[in-house]
């Protein structure tokens, strides 16, 4: 036995359940219509529920299924224990948890706390007066001596992240939306009344929480500080020790301040805090400097590899990762990562590949299964997203070109994730029998999930075979990562072992074809795991590699 062996053997490991599973995002407004208003619903995700049991997923993420005025559908909670009545009801819900149960799988929901909708009781409350109990439930601040706001922070959404009341002389803060007032964590009260609510959805038999922009509930206002406040990690074990610490369930925090040293602070093994947290720098690293998402820089693989190799490395024997490519606020991993004019399935699966292969658990929004894409539109008139909107309007005023604007929305804008979802070859791809709330990617044509379904080499069953995979073999789950070839520029090539048993997986993300010299140590023959060319069962010093072709290798 190695001297490592102790550490990457499978009887050092701590098992979770979440550790093998694959987790698919739904966002609920754009997933599935049952009754033709142009938005989808609770029994429109129920009707689908055999089909993502045929993709072999075991945990569902709802982005926010609360009552919301929806400025920013639904991450906007008027009432953390009602349903937005165009969803459905709590017997709605109810019956997608008992439906999803039979299926094998579980209900994870959006869990939005650092702030709520400006609608909600506690807010309409604390506007009242300055003496009413609910009003130190938010973050307020008097004037300057000029009437100025308190400080010059920024809101996410654009301009100034505090908003003045007039009825009581004081301005609130809302890091996102000025219909979004930030709530006040400092207050026990708040707190108190918040593990309350988690306890009431956790009885109910849910698998567990995605914790929306949870780095910022420790925010130091006065000293300018949003995320990563002093208070944080001390809020965060509370709610473990107040909620979820004793059940087995998944929790997993958005965190785009998280470094890989942070990081274990969150989800280290004895920390008591999540089971893991969404990481954005392999996102933000393609963000320009200035500009941000709005103009991208141009697709960096090196870089892009030394990212997720260097978040493997510092969760690799505490922690736990999780991967993904997109989710509702991204642009398509296909359009972004991948070549979908060209070599599109190939590439959609080499995607998949690469990130389910990896140490973590895997995450898959919603088409991505499919290889659905950005949407090209051409007027902001088309765009619902508040963020979008709000910033064009700032870039105006900037004197900036709308075109350049547009381009870069089409490229990096969240309402690429929000198209309806292509179920059919049907009048906006199945979506609705109505008019959807947000136009449908005219594309749903060629691309949709019964094409999809249909053909036994398309991109859907595909990542049915990864998820597969990570149910039947450990050194695909706790394997360790060791990345090869980093600086070169087309081909990710990364091994996972675990015990006596190696996983080689090579991926060209080049649209050409390539011969690659390869490490020695790397020689290897085994059985053939995946592949979206040919099984490749020998591998020596050079390879040829179609476009975007990949596989993996298993070596006992």
């Amino acid at each position: 036995m190695s001297e490592l062996q102790p550490k990457n053997s499978v009887s050092s490991i701590d098992r979770k359940w979440w550790h093998r599973s694959t987790v698919y995002q739904i966002y609920p407004r754009s997933f599935a219509d049952s009754n033709g208003d142009g938005i989808g619903d609770i029994p429109g995700i129920i009707e689908r529920l055999d089909y993502l049991q045929t993709l072999g997923i075991d945990v569902i993420w709802l982005s926010p299924i609360f009552a919301s005025p929806m400025d920013d559908n639904g991450y906007d909670i008027s009432d953390y224990q009602d349903i937005a009545p165009e969803f459905g009801t709590l017997a709605d819900f109810d019956r997608l948890l008992a439906e999803a149960r039979t299926r094998g799988i579980g209900i994870m929901l959006d869990l939005v706390v650092n702030h709520t909708s400006d609608a909600h009781p506690w807010f309409v409350e604390a506007r009242k007066s300055r003496d009413n109990p609910f009003h130190d439930f938010y973050v307020w601040r008097d004037p300057g001596s000029n009437g100025e706001p308190p400080n010059d922070l920024q809101s996410s959404f654009g301009g100034p992240a505090w908003e003045f009341d007039p009825h009581l002389g004081r301005y609130y803060l809302h890091i996102f939306s000025r219909r979004q007032p930030d709530l006040n964590w400092e207050n026990p009260a708040v707190r108190a009344e918040i593990y309350k609510m988690m306890n009431w959805w956790l009885d109910r038999g849910i698998a567990g929480f995605r914790m929306d922009v949870i780095d910022l509930i420790g925010k130091q206002v006065d000293l300018g500080i949003t995320s990563d406040g002093a208070h944080l990690h001390d809020y965060l074990q509370e709610m473990h020790r107040e909620t979820f610490g004793a059940r087995e369930v998944l929790t997993v925090g958005e965190t785009w301040s998280v470094s890989p040293s942070s990081a274990l602070l969150y989800s280290g093994r004895d920390r008591g805090e999540l089971s893991m947290v969404f990481q954005f720098e392999h996102v933000t690293q393609r963000w320009d400097p200035v500009y941000g998402k709005w103009r991208s820089k141009p697709f960096d693989l090196p870089a892009l590899k030394a990212v997720f190799s260097k978040w493997q490395h510092a969760l690799a024997d505490d922690g736990w990762n999780s991967l993904f490519w997109g989710n509702h606020d991204l642009p398509r991993a296909l359009s972004r990562y991948g070549d979908e004019k060209g070599y599109p399935v190939q590439s959609a699966k080499t995607l998949a590949t690469v990130l389910h292969l990896m140490k973590g658990t895997p995450y898959i929004y919603q088409g991505e299964e499919i290889g659905m894409t950005n949407v090209s539109f051409e007027s902001i008139d088309q765009y619902k997203d508040i963020e979008t909107l709000n910033m064009y309007r700032l870039h105006q005023q900037a004197g900036l070109s709308p075109d350049d604007f547009i381009r870069g929305a089409n490229e990096n804008g969240r309402d690429n994730a929000r198209t309806p979802m292509q179920w059919s070859a049907d009048p906006y791809g199945g979506f609705t029998t109505g008019t959807p709330w947000i136009e449908a990617n005219p594309n749903f044509a060629s691309i949709n999930a019964a094409a999809s379904l249909a053909d036994k080499s398309s991109v859907f069953h595909h990542y049915r075979k990864l998820a597969g995979l990570r149910k039947q073999h450990d050194v695909i789950v706790y394997g360790r990562f060791q990345l090869f070839l980093d600086q070169h520029p087309d081909v990710f090539v990364y091994t996972r072992t675990l015990g006596g048993q190696t996983l080689l997986v090579v991926a060209s993300f080049s649209a050409r074809p390539l011969s690659l010299e390869l490490p020695d140590e790397l020689a290897t023959t085994g059985r053939s795991l995946i592949f979206n060319y040919e099984p490749v069962e020998r591998v020596g010093a050079t390879l040829q590699l179609q476009p975007y072709e990949s596989f993996a290798i298993l070596r006992d």
